[in-house]
C-alpha cells in the first residue's frame, strides 16, 4: 500500500438555507509519526492491524484485544518507510513482471486463480490495488534489505572451507554407502614374482569391473575376504562402521555411486572397492548450458511490440545469412557483459538465471535460435550452443556453507542496519503511549 499521504486541511462553511441541518461529524485521520518528509497515519495503522487479525483469523488465532501491537505495528511502518525511502534513493523499482509473478504465486497458495482472489478481496470489502501495493512494498523492502545487508557481510574462504569440513564430518554419521570388495592378499613372506601376478591380477579385475562384468561373481571367485561368499557385498554402512582398513578411501562428498576404487594396498594385500549406491549426502549433478542471447529492453520510447518486432528482425538476418549472431549482438545487445563477447554467456548453471530464461535454455534444441521471449530485464532471443552433464556436488557444497553462514549472520546484520538508518532519520512519535524504549 502507498503510505505517503498528503493532509489536507478541512474546509468549513456555514449555509444559511438550512440551519436546523447538522452535518455528520467525522473524525481527522492523525497524523501518528513523522518519517523524514513523511507521515504515518492513524488510518495507516488500521490498515495494518487489519491485515494482521485476517492472517491471525486464516490460520485460527486471534490478536490480543488490549491493544498492545500498536507500538509494535508503528515500529514496522516506521522500519518499512524507511527502508522504502533508501530504496528511493537508488532508484530501485519492483519490474510488473516479477510483481505479477507474486501476485500469481499468491493467489495459487490460497488454491484461487487471481481473478478469483480479486473477487474474494472485493466480496471482503478490501481493495485491490491496496493489496497489490502492498506486495510491491513488500517485494521492494525486501530486494533494498538483500543488497545492503550483502554489502555488510564478509565471509572468507577460510570460513567457508572450515563450514565445509563441519558438514562433511557432520554427515560422516548419516551418509551410507552400500559396497562390494574384493581382496587379493599379499603379505611379506609373498615371494616378489607372485605379488607382481597378483598385482597384473588386481589390475585385470579393476578393468573387468569397469567393463561391466558383475563384481559380485568376481569376488566370490576371486576375493580372499571375509564376505567374499555374498560376493563381497557389505551392505550399507557408515564410514564409522567402514572397517579401518579401507575405511580411508571413502569420502562423503567425492565418493559416488558407481565409482570403482582401488587397487591399494593395506597389510592385508591389495583391495578393491565398487560403490553399488549412496545415500543420505547425494552427488549434484547438474546441466549445464553454454548459451548465448541478444536482449533488448523496452522504455517509454521503445514498446514491448517494438523490442519483440527488432528481435525478430534480428532472428531473421541471422537465419538468412544476412547477418551473425556475434555480429548482431555486440552491435545491437544491451547487455553489456556478454555484448562484448558476442552475446556468449559462457558454462552456466540454468537455475542462476530468472524462471523464463532458464526454462529456455533447457529445452530450446542445440543450435537452434529462439522466438523473442520477455523476462523481468527485457526481450531476449537465445541460442544454446552446448550442454553438458557437470558433477557440482563440492560447488553446491560450498554453497550450502555460504548460505548456512550468511544465513547466521543476517538478522545481527538487518538489527545492527536499521538502528543505523534510524539514527540518520529524523523521526518524531506524537503518542508517547506508541514509543518503544529500549529493554
Amino acid at each position: 500500500m502507498k503510505l505517503i499521504k498528503t493532509i489536507l486541511l478541512p474546509f468549513f462553511c456555514a449555509t444559511l438555507i438550512a440551519p436546523q441541518v447538522v452535518a455528520e461529524s467525522k473524525p481527522l485521520d492523525k497524523i501518528e509519526a513523522v518519517v523524514n518528509q513523511e507521515v504515518i497515519l492513524s488510518s495507516d495503522m488500521t490498515r495494518m492491524q487489519q491485515e494482521i487479525q485476517t492472517r491471525y483469523k486464516e490460520s485460527g488465532k486471534s490478536l490480543p484485544e488490549d491493544g498492545s501491537i500498536q507500538k509494535q505495528i508503528l515500529d514496522k511502518l516506521i522500519g518499512d518507510r524507511l527502508q522504502l525511502q533508501i530504496a528511493q534513493q537508488m532508484g530501485l523499482r519492483i519490474s510488473d513482471v516479477q510483481l505479477n509473478q507474486t501476485l500469481q504465486q499468491v493467489a495459487t497458495d490460497k488454491g484461487l486463480t487471481l481473478l478469483q482472489y480479486q473477487a474474494q478481496l472485493t466480496k471482503a470489502g478490501e481493495s485491490y490495488n491496496a493489496f497489490v501495493d502492498t506486495v510491491r512494498d513488500e517485494l521492494t523492502i525486501n530486494e533494498v534489505r538483500q543488497i545492503q545487508i550483502r554489502r555488510r557481510i564478509n565471509i572468507s574462504d577460510q570460513e567457508v572451507d572450515q563450514m565445509v569440513k563441519r558438514l562433511a564430518e557432520e554427515g560422516h554419521k548419516t551418509t551410507q554407502f552400500k559396497f562390494a570388495h574384493i581382496l587379493l592378499k599379499v603379505n611379506g613372506d609373498t615371494a616378489i614374482a607372485e605379488q607382481q601376478a597378483i598385482e597384473t591380477k588386481a589390475d585385470e579385475l579393476i578393468l573387468k569391473i569397469k567393463q561391466g562384468v558383475d563384481i559380485a561373481s568376481l569376488a566370490m571367485n576371486y576375493s580372499q575376504g571375509p564376505k567374499s561368499l555374498e560376493g563381497g557385498d557389505w551392505g550399507w554402512r557408515t564410514i564409522d562402521e567402514i572397517p579401518t582398513l579401507f575405511a580411508a578411501v571413502f569420502d562423503d562428498i567425492n565418493t559416488k555411486k558407481g565409482d570403482v576404487i582401488g587397487p591399494f594396498r593395506s597389510e592385508l594385500g591389495l583391495h578393491i572397492i565398487k560403490i553399488l549406491d549412496k545415500k543420505g549426502s547425494q552427488s549434484v549433478i547438474t546441466v549445464e548450458v553454454n548459451a548465448r542471447h541478444i536482449l533488448i529492453k523496452s522504455n517509454i520510447i521503445l514498446s514491448d511490440e517494438k523490442a519483440e518486432k527488432l528481435l525478430k528482425d534480428y532472428r531473421q538476418e541471422i537465419l538468412t545469412g544476412k547477418s551473425t549472431f556475434a555480429e548482431l549482438a555486440t552491435k545491437h545487445s544491451q547487455d553489456p557483459g556478454s555484448a562484448a563477447k558476442g552475446g556468449k554467456l559462457g558454462w552456466a548453471d540454468p537455475n542462476m538465471y530468472v524462471p523464463e530464461f532458464r526454462d529456455v535454455t533447457l529445452s530450446l534444441p542445440i543450435g537452434e535460435i529462439s522466438e523473442p521471449f520477455h523476462t523481468m530485464h527485457g526481450w531476449h532471443i537465445l541460442q544454446v550452443m552446448e550442454r553438458r552433464e557437470s558433477d557440482t556436488t563440492e560447488q553446491a557444497t560450498k554453497q550450502k556453507a555460504f548460505a548456512i553462514l550468511f544465513k547466521q549472520r543476517f538478522p545481527a546484520e538487518v538489527y545492527a542496519w536499521m538502528n543505523e538508518i534510524r539514527q540518520e532519520a529524523y523521526i518524531k512519535i506524537n503518542n508517547p503511549d506508541y514509543i518503544i524504549k529500549a529493554q
